[in-house]
């Protein structure tokens, strides 16, 4: 007996997909997609609002998909209903065709509707051999001092990670043997279960979604296909590194199961603390002490930078804190177009101990200066 799906006449279809009437057939498919995984009565197996919503929204998908329903429908939604009490239904084999090009069907037999693709999972494809599963992926701290991150260097590094069994090439069957089609599943690694117009694939339980059964297990892996190893790899790290970064070399990381595409390796990058330099984004800063005298009188001084020593100009009376920015000598940019900024910071020191003749000429200092340095406190008074 055919099924009918009831659409409400008063409803309008563009609304209920949520688009406009102009909306183009890749964002109505979009917005079908979203609704879909959203109100899927397996989503909300106790809500049966959901499961009149997810019909509603399928039935409009129907409509709206089909380019001719389409016409029809803008061209008056009474004359495309057939007019009557209650809307006119609709059988359920559109309804599933519906499916079948919203691209969700088809996986699992003819007008089946896939659940585990619906949702992103793990059916048909995911476990058989449409679409093997990647291998997990790798992290590895990679330990520099501040002046290596900086410059960039070149260095090996060894890993423990799984790799494919030497004896039996990581097929998991014993040398001289292969791996069999799985007799349940036919190789798909997936077994398909009714329920109702919708069919869901599940992994096969024979198999476990391999989709071969090894009969005889290799002797030195137990049939994983994996073995132990340290492999070593050479990386490259760019000039100017920070802190926390990582450096992807793809296809390192662990084996896939069942022959699938390889994980990536991360190398993650812990540098040092400098006991000269304090980096700030592409900037590097820097206390430099300079004497009462150098900062009153005006100097000439020595300032370390990555690459050397250059000639800084204090100006005569520089009070503590002033900073100077030394353009270029920053860390460089990892991606490109030169490097950041050298910020000076001045610090004033004060001695601790005077012998006689500083402390005659400070006294003398003294009495020769006319400024108050704790005027400006007695303003408001």
């Amino acid at each position: 007996m055919t099924r009918a799906v009831k659409i409400d006449e008063m409803a309008d279809l563009y609304e209920t997909l949520g688009v406009d009437r102009g909306a183009s057939q890749a964002e109505i498919k979009k917005a079908y997609r979203k609704l879909a995984r959203q109100y899927h009565p397996d989503a909300n197996p106790d809500n049966k609002d959901a499961e009149a919503k997810f019909k509603e929204i399928s039935a409009a998908y129907d409509v709206l998909s089909d380019t001719e329903k389409r016409k029809q429908y803008d061209a008056g939604p009474q004359q495309f209903y057939g007019g009557g009490p209650g809307g006119a239904g609709f059988d359920a084999s559109a309804f599933e065709e519906a499916f079948r090009r919203s691209g969700y069907g088809g996986a699992a037999g003819a007008g089946g509707f896939n659940i585990f693709d619906l949702f992103g999972g793990g059916g048909g494809a995911a476990y058989g051999a449409g679409r093997a599963m990647k291998g997990a992926d790798l992290t590895y701290v990679l330990n520099l001092s501040f002046e290596d991150a900086l410059r960039g260097v070149t260095t090996r590094i060894a890993v423990d990670k799984d790799v494919g069994c030497p004896a039996c090439q990581g097929s998991g069957a014993a040398p001289g043997t292969s791996p069999s089609t799985c007799p349940q599943c036919g190789g798909r690694g997936v077994v398909s279960r009714n329920q109702g117009f919708f069919a869901l694939s599940e992994p096969c339980p024979r198999c476990g979604g391999r989709g071969s059964v090894i009969e005889t297990p290799c002797p030195r892996c137990g049939g994983s296909g994996i073995a132990r190893a340290t492999k070593k790899y050479t990386v490259k790290i760019p000039p100017g590194v920070k802190d926390g970064s990582k450096i992807r070399l793809k296809g390192k990381g662990q084996p896939a199961p069942q022959g699938g595409p390889p994980g990536d390796l991360y190398v993650k990058v812990k540098v040092a603390a400098s006991q000269v330099f304090h980096r700030r984004g592409d900037d590097l800063l820097i206390n430099v002490p300079v004497s009462f005298a150098e900062a009153a009188l005006g100097a000439k001084v020595e300032v370390p930078t990555t690459d050397g020593s250059i000639s800084l100009k204090i100006p005569k009376g520089t009070p503590n804190g002033k900073s100077f920015r030394v353009k270029g000598k920053g860390a460089p940019r990892l991606k490109g177009g030169g490097s950041g900024d050298l910020i000076v910071k001045v610090s004033i020191t004060v001695p601790e101990k005077l012998n006689k003749e500083q402390t005659e000429a400070l006294k003398r200092f003294a009495e020769l200066s006319h400024d108050d340095p704790r005027a400006g406190l007695n303003a408001g008074q």
